[in-house]
């Protein structure tokens, strides 16, 4: 097997600078050559990795590669050298860029795709826009996202709607088992005389890190009449989308996460059809159009001939740093051009977690999280994200590894030991009375990344075992690196 090894930094890759008047899409000048960066640890030198910092967990913060980085520099270089000329005039240019690209992507019209910080904005953004009476419900999922669950009641808080949660668990119920529970709630909800009003759906859930039905709830969406709202934070650049087939009502994609992207850059997505029930910006800024007082100042010049009311609202929300925005040409080009295109790009992320944690598994002695386990194309794992379970029990008794009432703590000890003592992350959790490790494939990761990855996660689950989960903050490090064979503990 092979033993983690530290990174050397490669040598720096030198990119041509560009103007931000240019007229083309594509800023990335030429690589120092014009054959393809094969996928694993060749690629890795193009990103900003500290030099023991080993990255299985992509999925969580994104990163980007110093393509992109240099270019978000250079776009913040140029905003400070003439704030007003660049804020008023030369950023909207460079915005619609931007957004066309974005849109090409997600086979939509540029006039359809605007831009928000993150996904958790963008779901805030169409939930606090709808307008709810007292017999309206919004419907969410099980494993919906922490963040997005709290924006729902917050919402319900403030206004006459009310939610309804589906249950389900994973690796029990299939994706025509959770679709067809949805279907079950919302006529329930009918039958009460309540209006199922919209529903919150992940594309990718990010805890545990697994594939949603989200294509077949859009479709029972339609059917029952029921808005159908995508969270899709694990989304653009991770599988392929086309959102003028999906037809989803609003679909919001951090570019941050899986486009290598600067953070906090996401898409918003929505068809013309519901563009009027989208009137403000949160925060509220200088687009919102009131019903009333419509002479109110706008300090700002005046949109461009030919944009709807849409894309003016979020053209300029508030003052703050839009430079991620702006970088997204840059990141396809260098998705493209140094990784061979999306179809690539998404193919190897895939296939290295598959194989990665297939391996990890096996380390273990466990399982991966999947419906059918049999299956070389299971409906969970398709996807960059995967959940190995760990050999640790849970319980009351003394038998467990670790005490029900102490897993919380155990798991944050996990993590934080990963970080501080061997340099790398993976959440890990409990779901389904077991507890699981979530890998992120990517590109710049190769399968023995993944079985160091294993070694470590073994050395860890060992130790806890040996305490039964009790005074594991005093264990030493130092031994627990040379079973791992770290060089930095030798």
């Amino acid at each position: 097997m092979t033993s983690y090894q530290p990174w050397k930094r490669a040598s720096a890759i030198h990119y041509l600078t560009f103007s931000s008047s240019s007229s083309s899409l594509d800023p990335l000048r030429a690589m120092s050559s014009d054959i393809l960066t094969p996928f694993g640890h060749d690629l890795r030198k193009f990103f900003l990795f500290d030099s023991k910092y080993t990255n299985l967990n992509h999925g969580s913060f994104g990163t980007y590669p110093a393509a992109v980085r240099d270019h978000l520099r250079q776009q913040q270089d140029a905003v400070e050298a003439q704030p007003d000329k660049y804020i008023r005039y030369t950023y909207y240019e460079l915005l619609d860029r931007s957004r066309a690209a974005v849109a090409e992507i997600l086979h939509v019209p540029i006039n359809e795709c605007v831009f928000v910080s993150n996904a958790t904005t963008g779901v805030n953004t169409v939930l606090r826009n709808l307008v709810y009476g007292p017999s309206d419900v919004i419907i969410y999922f099980d494993t919906t996202y922490g963040a997005c669950e709290k924006t729902i009641s917050s919402v319900c808080e403030t206004t006459p709607a009310t939610f309804r949660k589906v249950e389900y668990q994973f690796m029990v119920d299939s994706h025509s088992t959770i679709v067809q529970k949805f279907k079950d709630l919302v006529k329930e909800t009918k039958r009460e005389g309540l209006t199922p009003k919209v529903a919150v759906i992940d594309t990718i859930v990010s805890i545990p890190g697994v594939r949603f039905p989200f294509e077949m709830l859009v479709q029972a969406c339609k059917d029952e009449g029921v808005l159908s709202l995508i969270d899709g934070a694990h989304g653009i650049g991770h599988i392929a989308l086309d959102l003028k087939q999906l037809d989803a009502d609003f679909f919001t994609s951090n570019c941050h996460k899986w486009l290598f992207t600067p953070r906090g850059s996401a898409v918003l997505h929505v068809p013309v059809r519901n563009q009027e029930l989208i009137r403000t910006t949160f925060p509220t800024s200088h687009g919102f159009k009131p019903l009333a007082n419509s002479n109110m100042r706008n300090p700002l010049p005046a949109t461009a001939p030919g944009k709807t009311q849409f894309e003016s609202l979020f053209e300029f929300v508030a003052t703050v740093d839009s430079a991620p925005y702006l970088c997204i040409p840059t990141a396809i080009a260098f998705r493209r051009d140094v990784c061979g295109g999306e179809d690539k790009i998404m193919h190897y992320i895939r296939s290295v977690v598959t194989k990665g944690t297939n391996t990890v598994a096996r380390m273990l002695g466990t399982e991966v999280m999947a419906t059918d386990a049999s299956s070389s194309d299971d409906e969970l794992r398709n996807c960059a994200l995967a959940n190995v379970r760990l050999p640790l029990s849970i319980g009351t008794t003394t038998d467990a590894d670790i005490v029900t009432s102490e897993v919380d703590k155990m798991c944050r000890w996990i993590e934080k030991t990963m970080l501080d003592e061997f340099h790398t992350f993976l959440p890990v959790f409990a779901y389904g009375g077991q507890l699981w490790a979530r890998f992120s494939g990517q590109v710049y990761l190769e399968v023995s990344d993944f079985e160091w990855g294993g070694e470590l996660l073994n050395g860890l689950c060992e130790a806890i075992k040996v305490n039964k989960g009790q005074q594991v903050d005093a264990l030493d490090m130092t031994e627990l690196k040379r079973i791992l064979r770290d060089p930095s503990a030798l």
